[in-house]
C-alpha cells in the first residue's frame, strides 16, 4: 500500500503541473487539443468537445498539446485564440503556469499537514541517530556497510544519548576525522553491529561519509491557534524547502562529481515516498511537498523540453523582436526530449537495479 500511496503522489504532481498549463490556456481562451499523462502510446483517452484527455505508457511527466502547428488542424492560421497568435506575455503565463501550479500545491500541501496534525510541540528523543539514506553506494559509508535505516549508536566507543545534541556530535566527529577511521556501533533492526568507515575529505577540507542524518524518536504535536498560526507555518515549512532545494541544486552543479549520483529517477523516488508512508503516512505530506517543489525549479531550468527552455525562446523573440525559426526551435525541442527521456530510462534502470529486492535476487 504505501508504494502505491508513493505513486498516486507522483501521478498527482504530475497532474497539477499539466491542469496548471491547461487551465492557464483555457482561462485565456487559447486553443487546447491534448491533455496527456506519460509519453508515447496511448493506454487510455477520451476525446471531449474539442479537447483529447489520454494516458500514456511512459509515465516520466506529461504535457498540453496546442492545434498551432497540426496539418491537419480546422482552425484558421490567423485564429487569434492559437497559442502561437497571442501576444509574449499570453504565452509566458501559459508555459510558467505548470511551475507556478506546483508551487501553490506544495505551500497548500503544507497547509493541509499543519491544519491536520497540529503544531510540532516537541520531540521525543531515543538513544542514537538514524540514517534515512546512503546518498550515493559509492560513499565512504557504503563502502563500510551502512544501510539506509540503520540507527547509529555509538561513535569510537562513545554512545549518542537521547537528545538534541546527538546529531551535532556525531556530525564533528565525522568531519574531524577526515581520512581517519571511525568505529560507529549501529543497531539493525534487532541487531548490534560494529563497522569501520573512513570518512572522505570534502572539498573544504572536513570529513563525509555520504549520508543523511535524523534524530532517532517521534516528534509531539498541539492543535493550532488559530488559521493564521497554520498558514504561517505552512509558509515557513516552504520557505524552509524551497530553500533548501535550490541549494541543492546548486551544490549539485557545483560539485557535480561529487553528488551526481543523488540524482533519483521516479523508482528511486517512489522507493523513498514508500519509506516515508511506511513510517509515518502523514510524512507523505512533506513528500508530496518536496518532490512538488523539486518537479516546480527541475521544470524551470532553461533546458530544451523543459518549461524553462521554451521561456528562454520567449526571452530571445523579445530581444529579437521575432521568433527563432521553427525549424531551429523544434529541433532543438525534439533533442531536449529524447535526452530526457534517455536519462528516465537510465535512471529507471539504474534505480532498479540498486533496489534491495532485486539485489537479492542475485546474491
Amino acid at each position: 500500500m504505501s508504494v502505491l500511496a508513493a505513486i498516486a503522489v507522483l501521478a498527482l504532481l504530475i497532474v497539477v503541473h499539466e491542469l496548471g498549463h491547461f487551465m492557464a490556456a483555457r482561462l485565456q481562451k487559447i486553443h487546447v487539443n491534448r491533455f496527456s499523462i506519460g509519453f508515447g502510446p496511448i493506454l487510455w483517452k477520451y476525446q471531449g468537445p474539442e479537447t483529447e484527455y489520454a494516458i500514456r505508457a511512459i509515465p516520466l511527466g506529461g504535457f498540453v498539446g496546442f492545434p498551432d502547428d497540426e496539418p491537419d488542424s480546422n482552425i484558421p492560421e490567423n485564429d487569434p485564440n492559437l497559442l502561437r497568435n497571442r501576444p509574449i506575455l499570453d504565452r509566458a503565463i501559459v508555459i510558467s503556469a505548470g511551475v507556478i501550479a506546483n508551487l501553490i500545491f506544495a505551500y497548500l500541501v503544507l497547509v493541509a499537514q499543519v491544519g491536520t496534525y497540529g503544531v510540532p510541540a516537541g520531540f521525543n528523543y531515543q538513544p542514537g541517530v538514524i540514517v534515512p539514506q546512503v546518498v550515493s553506494q559509492e560513499s565512504a559509508a557504503a563502502k563500510a556497510g551502512i544501510k539506509s535505516g540503520d540507527i547509529i549508536i555509538a561513535v569510537d566507543g562513545k554512545e549518542l544519548g537521547a537528545s538534541k545534541e546527538a546529531i551535532p556530535f556525531l556530525k564533528e566527529a565525522i568531519e574531524s576525522h577526515a581520512g581517519q577511521p571511525l568505529e560507529l556501533t549501529l543497531q539493525r533492526n534487532k541487531a548490534t553491529l560494529s563497522v569501520k568507515v573512513t570518512p572522505q575529505p570534502a572539498p573544504e577540507g572536513t570529513g563525509r561519509i555520504g549520508v543523511q542524518l535524523a534524530p532517532n524518536g517521534t516528534a509531539t504535536y498541539r492543535r493550532a491557534n488559530s488559521t493564521f498560526e497554520v498558514l504561517s507555518l505552512g509558509a515557513d515549512r516552504f520557505q524552509t524547502i524551497f530553500v533548501g532545494t535550490v541549494q541543492g541544486f546548486y551544490q549539485l552543479i557545483t560539485h557535480f562529481k561529487e553528488t551526481v549520483g543523488q540524482v533519483a529517477g521516479p523508482v528511486k523516488i517512489v522507493e523513498e515516498g514508500a519509506k516515508v508512508a511506511q513510517n509515518d503516512t502523514g510524512n507523505l505530506f512533506l513528500f508530496a511537498a518536496i518532490i512538488s517543489i523539486n518537479l516546480a525549479i527541475i521544470n524551470i531550468l532553461p533546458l530544451p523540453a523543459l518549461d524553462g527552455g521554451q521561456l528562454a525562446f520567449l526571452l530571445i523573440e523579445g530581444l529579437r523582436g521575432k521568433p527563432l525559426p521553427t525549424h531551429i526551435q523544434d529541433g532543438v525541442m525534439q533533442t531536449g526530449l529524447m535526452l530526457l527521456l534517455g536519462l528516465g530510462i537510465f535512471l529507471i534502470i539504474r534505480d532498479t537495479t540498486q533496489l534491495e529486492a532485486i539485489q537479492k535476487l542475485f546474491q
